[in-house]
């Protein structure tokens, strides 16, 4: 029988999660996709993800693939996934692709979404960061444009997960306020590690209008020159997990 390579893209809550990749005594949503997998085949695959989220972090159209041996229509992967899955991950399609697909290395791009609200709820505060503080859209919008564009983005990333090119290329970097939420959008060719929560970190902490903020107490022209000098210095706020989702991912 003739080796498949099977296309998912995947829909999961993070929350129970520690994260994307398989580690050792920790549930992973890799994790308990391979899992799934046997159950269904009978075969060890090797998943493949296109970004690895850490633990809390959300999506809503993580791509992944793996060959596979075996007579089951690539469509009906989905609904066999999903008897075994988790209720908070869920394989919203299956496909068969070309053999050579690799879906983190085929990606072009990626899109991201991040969650801030100014009030509590009982129901969503694992799908948001609950600030509660009064913020000013104008600063946060003027900080993103300053994102857009290729730049070093060495400051914003975990200091033991860099490379030795840490140069991205960011497309679209926009806030947005509806009702209670703060909602921040960006999309680039590639991210690093922890990178957009420290993005919006930064930018939460230089339009907090509270008296009594203590954070980073940034401003407009420190983050630009952050963002355009090339320094190491780590930016040390970093935005909670679970207001994070991963969109979309582009080939």
């Amino acid at each position: 029988m003739a080796e498949k390579n099977i296309k998912i893209i995947v829909e999961y809550k993070g929350t129970a999660f520690a994260g994307w990749q398989i580690q050792d005594g920790q549930k992973t949503i890799q994790g308990e996709i391979t899992e799934a997998i046997f159950k269904v085949t009978g075969r060890k695959v090797s998943l493949i993800g296109a970004g690895r989220t850490d633990a809390g972090v959300h999506a809503l159209g993580q791509v992944a693939n793996f060959r596979i041996d075996h007579k089951l229509e690539p469509e009906r992967f989905r609904d066999a996934l999903n008897f075994y899955l988790d209720d908070d991950i869920r394989v919203k399609e299956s496909s068969e692709i070309n053999i050579d697909f690799h879906a983190r290395f085929d990606a072009r791009s990626r899109r991201y979404r991040y969650l801030i609200s100014a009030e509590k709820s009982a129901l969503y505060r694992d799908l948001r960061w609950e600030h509660g503080r009064a913020l000013d859209l104008d600063k946060m919008q003027k900080a993103a444009k300053m994102i857009l564009g290729e730049h070093d983005f060495t400051p914003f990333c975990v200091v033991s997960s860099r490379k030795e090119d840490n140069t991205c290329q960011i497309e679209h970097s926009r806030w947005r306020r509806i009702g209670p939420l703060w909602i921040y959008e960006i999309s680039g060719n590639r991210f690093l590690h922890s990178m957009v929560r420290s993005l919006v970190g930064a930018m939460v902490n230089l339009a907090d209008r509270t008296p009594d903020n203590n954070l980073l107490n940034l401003t407009l022209d420190n983050f630009n020159d952050i963002i355009n000098s090339q320094t190491d210095k780590r930016i040390a706020f970093t935005a909670p997990a679970h207001g994070l989702y991963l969109m979309a991912v582009g080939y």
